[in-house]
C-alpha cells in the first residue's frame, strides 16, 4: 500500500489509512485502558494526535510508519504528563518497577511517565538502538518480532537489548538518576 501511495494511486492513501488507522487505534486502546478513570484522553484523540504529527511523512515499509507512530504517541504522552504535573506540582509521585512492563505499558502516573522519559532520553545517549526498541515495545506495544523487522536485528538480538534496557531504564528509574 506504501509503494500505491508513492506512486500517486487513486484511493491507495485512502485505503492506507484505514488500514493504519485501526491498527493504531488498537494500540492506543490497550494503552488507554490502563489509564485512571476519569482520565481526559480517549484512544481515538491519541490517534488522532499521532497521525496528525505523522503528517505527509514519506515512510520506506510499515515498520518505518510504526516507529514513527510509536515517537508521536510517546510524545503526546509525555506532553500531557508533564502539563498534568505543572497542575500537580509533581506531589506524591510514584515510581513503578519498569522490570514487570512486558508490552504497552500501562502509565496511571504523570510523574511516573515522566521519570521512564527521562531515563528513556539517557538510555538513547547511552545505545540509541535499545532505546528504539523500548519505544517499539512500551509505548506502540509491537512484539519481539516485529520491533527486530522495524530495527532490522534478529529476535534473539531484540529479546537480549530488552532486558538490557529493562535493567538499564529500571536502575535509572528507581535511582533516581534519571
Amino acid at each position: 500500500m506504501l509503494q500505491a501511495v508513492r506512486e500517486g494511486i487513486p484511493h491507495a492513501g485512502d485505503e492506507l489509512m484505514e488500514v493504519v488507522y485501526e491498527e493504531l487505534r488498537q494500540i492506543a486502546r490497550s494503552k488507554m485502558q490502563c489509564e485512571p478513570p476519569g482520565h481526559t484522553l480517549q484512544a481515538t484523540a491519541l490517534v488522532h494526535e499521532a497521525w496528525l504529527r505523522l503528517g505527509d511523512g514519506k515512510f520506506n515499509d510499515r515498520p518505518h510508519f510504526f516507529a514513527a507512530a510509536a515517537e508521536a504517541m510517546r510524545r503526546i504522552l509525555v506532553e500531557r504528563a508533564r502539563r498534568k504535573g505543572r497542575v500537580k506540582h509533581g506531589a506524591g509521585a510514584e515510581h513503578c518497577d519498569i522490570g514487570d512492563v512486558e508490552i504497552v505499558a500501562p502509565v496511571a502516573d504523570a510523574g511516573e511517565l515522566l521519570a521512564v522519559n527521562e531515563a528513556l532520553d539517557q538510555l538513547a545517549q547511552h545505545d540509541a538502538r535499545k532505546a528504539e526498541l523500548v519505544k517499539l515495545r512500551y509505548f506502540a506495544g509491537l512484539t519481539f518480532e516485529e520491533a527486530a523487522e522495524a530495527l532490522g536485528i534478529s529476535v534473539p538480538t531484540a529479546k537480549r537489548d530488552w532486558a538490557y534496557a529493562r535493567a538499564w531504564l529500571f536502575h535509572a528509574v528507581g535511582t533516581g538518576a534519571a
